[in-house]
């Protein structure tokens, strides 16, 4: 657990998988698949396979490969990904959470397409964000702030005013480079230091402040 335990914001930025919504089983499926096909290891692919677009990932993986080729291969798992939500539950504690931010400024960030997070987000059983900034909306994936940056202005708050809730490398550098505290969810967060870590939104409680003030989160450990 990372220090300060209370954090206060004007707005919430919330990533989607691994943060709010438990999407594992069906990433780790779609992505053995695509490593099968590739020749590669699945279990190194898995490792670098969070908070990106798709079709950066394979970028990554495979840089010298066309990135035509990229994007036809991440137009084909998106549709794999949303037709398939076998095993996509809430995050422990985000039904609640969610709940607790009704009339707080809160946006979804999330490297998902549109009909992928609404997709998991259904499967989930949680309510979608009014204000979402999804692969459509940027033009660089995460570790890119673009996202965070985006998500901010259209709440009409400064980046110095919100808190990301971030579980993967990408996104937790993501919201620091956009000059944003970061809430890290889940073992993975750890390494990457996160402003605090909970190991799930069971662990924070969220208390609306008076007159349009924000929120004070009460992180426990």
């Amino acid at each position: 657990m990372t220090a300060p335990r209370t954090l206060t914001a004007r707005a919430l930025l919330l990533d989607m998988d691994s943060t709010i919504v438990n999407s594992e089983a069906v990433v780790e499926r779609c992505w053995r698949r695509w490593a099968a096909e590739q020749g590669m290891d699945a279990e190194e692919v898995l490792k670098v396979v969070h908070g990106r677009q798709g079709w950066a990932t394979m970028a990554a993986l495979l840089p010298d490969r066309p990135m035509e080729q990229n994007h036809e291969d991440n137009r084909r798992m998106l549709a794999q990904e949303t037709a398939d939500t076998d095993g996509v539950v809430p995050v422990p504690g985000a039904p609640a959470f969610m709940a607790a931010l009704d009339g707080v400024p809160h946006a979804l960030v999330t490297s998902a397409s549109i009909p992928l997070a609404d997709a998991r987000m259904g499967a989930a059983g949680l309510a979608m964000p009014a204000v979402r900034i999804t692969a459509e909306s940027v033009s660089a994936s995460k570790p890119d702030p673009e996202g965070f940056l985006k998500g901010a202005a259209e709440l009409g708050f400064a980046p110095e005013d919100c808190l990301v809730f971030e579980d993967s490398e990408a996104g937790i550098r993501a919201g620091q480079a956009a000059g944003m505290r970061v809430v890290g969810v889940g073992e993975r967060a750890a390494a990457f230091a996160p402003t605090a870590l909970v190991t799930d939104l069971t662990l924070v409680r969220v208390e609306v402040l008076a007159d349009d003030a924000g929120v004070r989160l009460h992180i426990d450990g």
